[in-house]
């Protein structure tokens, strides 16, 4: 067996740039949504009550106890206002979803490609037709 199977080597600069692709690709998977915002809600406004200007333990439904907990964190009634009111939205949208799942799909079929040539490639050297 004096014909020993060699891969053909990737330059340095090559794999530099793979990486370097790749990294670039996730994070604009990850960017994407939050940079296009498909969100169709309005930035509504509320009118401003007189429980939100001067907000107190009670109406935040806050006891003795919660109350003794912020202020041992040296948080205001006024700072935990914001904090208790302030729900985090957890619904998905259904366009920036789609956006995502599109990119990742993309990327899988290009993988696939890539993979199935070059891997026909080193079957064919290996396996191949020989002189």
């Amino acid at each position: 067996m004096s014909n020993r199977y060699k891969p053909p080597v990737q330059a340095g600069f090559g794999q530099f740039f793979d990486s370097i692709f790749i990294l670039v690709l996730v994070y604009l998977a990850l960017m994407a949504p939050l940079v296009l915002d498909f969100s169709e809600a309005d930035d509504v406004t509320s009118e401003v009550t007189a429980e939100e200007v001067a907000p107190t333990w009670e109406s935040l439904g806050q006891n003795e106890t919660m109350q003794g907990q912020w202020e041992k964190l040296d948080i205001s009634v006024e700072e935990a206002a914001v904090i208790i009111n302030d729900k985090f939205d957890y619904s998905i949208n259904p366009m920036s979803l789609l956006f995502t799942l599109l990119v990742l799909v993309g990327y899988w079929i290009f993988m696939i490609k890539v993979s199935d040539k070059e891997y026909r490639e080193v079957i064919n050297e290996k396996f191949g037709k020989r002189e």
